[in-house]
């Protein structure tokens, strides 16, 4: 039984990054589609596609080719099940160097630090792409 499943998500991705493999697959939940769905639109990974094995569903991620970017994205977690971490609207502040995403779970679902900062909602903050 998987505590954290956005953690684990996390943290099969960075291993498939630095082990320079082209496709994971990760057990299947809406959060972390739409999660993959952020990643995408952001360029941080290629495509991701649902597929049924039997009464399961998986999600099939294909990475970046590392070779070809020479860029390894890291994937921290910041809001964990043992101490979450809410922000509000007016104290989301821009990343360093404008190339981080937060992606912050909002009423509104799942969406990045500077969607959450246009509708002018808070929520949790789950994890930094950099």
């Amino acid at each position: 039984m998987i505590i954290d499943p956005i953690a684990d998500l996390l943290t099969r991705l960075r291993n498939a990054y630095l082990s320079r493999i082209r496709e994971v697959s990760i057990p299947f939940s809406r959060l972390k589609s739409d999660i993959l769905k952020i990643l995408k639109k952001n360029n941080y990974i290629l495509d991701f596609e649902i597929k049924e094995e039997g009464v399961k569903k998986v999600l099939i991620v294909t990475l970046n080719d590392v070779r070809v970017t020479k860029y390894i994205p890291t994937f921290k977690r910041i809001s964990r099940p043992g101490q979450r971490i809410y922000i509000s609207a007016k104290d989301i502040k821009k990343s360093r160097n404008g190339k981080w995403i937060y992606i912050v779970s909002t009423p509104k679902w799942v969406i990045t630090w500077y969607e959450s900062r246009s509708l002018w909602v808070g929520g949790e903050l789950m994890c930094e792409i950099f």
